[in-house]
């Protein structure tokens, strides 16, 4: 019996599309898993192109993202429209071409993705590998190196085998057998001291300020909590703080929310026990922006513009005291979270 899915159709269209004398830029929105999965991609496309590059969208300040590109060498780039003009064909890994308005002004010849799949929002590329069910995109990557024979070396290893325990929160988050078996696999290869580098890089000392800041601005709702941070440089430091949060006993679900580059950035987490945070992310903010996710981490993005002028706090605290919202069902638990939303928050953060 195979150990992983038997791909060789499906990699014979992939390994189709790469040409000698064409240069391909892998995109991602930068997280342990794109940079794993792009690494990955980075490795199935040499020697058979003349050239394959990383480029990112976002700023990269998580420590562990950091960490990952200097112990690891990934060679990834901030995206810019003057070096993607350079390229050829652009793939995607990680990401959906809906999931950003950077994505949009290119059209991907590969997307390879592991995040719910919305039928408003089809994906159109002469080769798709969408997974939902799997808990990383770096298990998909790894089934891929699998297929073709490629054994990954010490830092491609390290790279998806951190991917594959950062999107599953070390299988505390939603996830099936093939993840499990993906990292069993590349523990084979991997180099420990430099994952043990990457896993204890998780906080600028900078940052401790955030965690101060968000535990006065909690506001409890049922089971659940909600802090606004204000304006912040980068929305990396609302996942640690949703992460964080959803370590406390009494805590099952949270949504940390706080403006970044003119965009009200919200991101939920829970236990995946009652509630699908995927779900609640596109019932509350999916008529208003951008919002999807599992069934225990979701993120939703709105422009500022369409508050029209409205606070962003009181914004978010009726929406999730809305009647028809699934994190807080009870109404005499609503009213009580409305009556308590909290002390205003006027911080600015701009050193993250």
């Amino acid at each position: 019996m195979a150990y992983f899915r038997q791909l060789e159709e499906k990699l014979a269209t992939l390994l189709s599309l790469f040409k000698k004398e064409e240069r391909w830029l892998i995109l991602m929105n930068a997280d342990p898993d794109a940079l794993g999965s792009a690494m990955a991609l980075k490795r199935i496309m040499a020697r058979r192109v003349k050239e394959a590059a990383i480029a990112q969208i976002n700023e990269i300040s998580r420590p562990d993202n950091l960490a990952m590109i200097k112990y690891l060498k990934i060679p990834t780039k901030l995206l810019k429209r003057r070096l993607a003009k350079g390229y050829d064909r652009f793939a995607l890994v990680d990401s959906q071409p809906h999931h950003n308005a950077a994505f949009k002004p290119y059209r991907f010849s590969v997307v390879i993705d592991h995040h719910p799949v919305k039928p408003e929002f089809p994906v159109d590329a002469p080769f798709v590998e969408l997974k939902p069910d799997y808990g990383a995109c770096s298990t998909i990557l790894t089934e891929f190196l699998y297929n073709l024979k490629i054994r990954p070396n010490p830092a491609l290893a390290t790279a998806l085998l951190y991917g594959i325990k950062s999107d599953t929160a070390s299988f505390e988050r939603g996830f099936v057998e093939t993840d499990v078996k993906a990292f069993r696999y590349l523990t084979k290869y991997s180099n420990q001291l430099f994952l043990k580098k990457i896993t204890r890089s998780e906080f600028h000392l900078s940052w401790l300020a955030y965690f101060s800041a968000a535990i006065q601005s909690m506001v409890t709702f049922d089971q659940g909590c909600f802090v606004f941070m204000g304006k912040v440089q980068n929305p990396d430091i609302l996942v640690i703080l949703a992460d964080f949060f959803l370590r406390v006993h009494e805590i099952s679900w949270n949504v940390i929310a706080g403006v970044s580059d003119k965009t009200l950035v919200i991101i939920l987490r829970g236990d995946g026990i009652k509630v699908d945070m995927g779900q609640a992310a596109s019932r509350l903010f999916g008529d208003i922006g951008s919002a999807g996710g599992h069934i225990g981490a979701a993120r939703a993005e709105i422009e500022m513009k369409r508050l029209e002028g409205g606070d962003p706090k009181e914004f978010l605290v009726d929406r999730l005291c809305a009647d028809h919202s699934p994190l807080c069902p009870d109404k005499k638990r609503r009213d009580g979270a409305r009556e308590k939303r909290g002390p205003a928050c006027t911080n600015t953060f701009l050193g993250a």
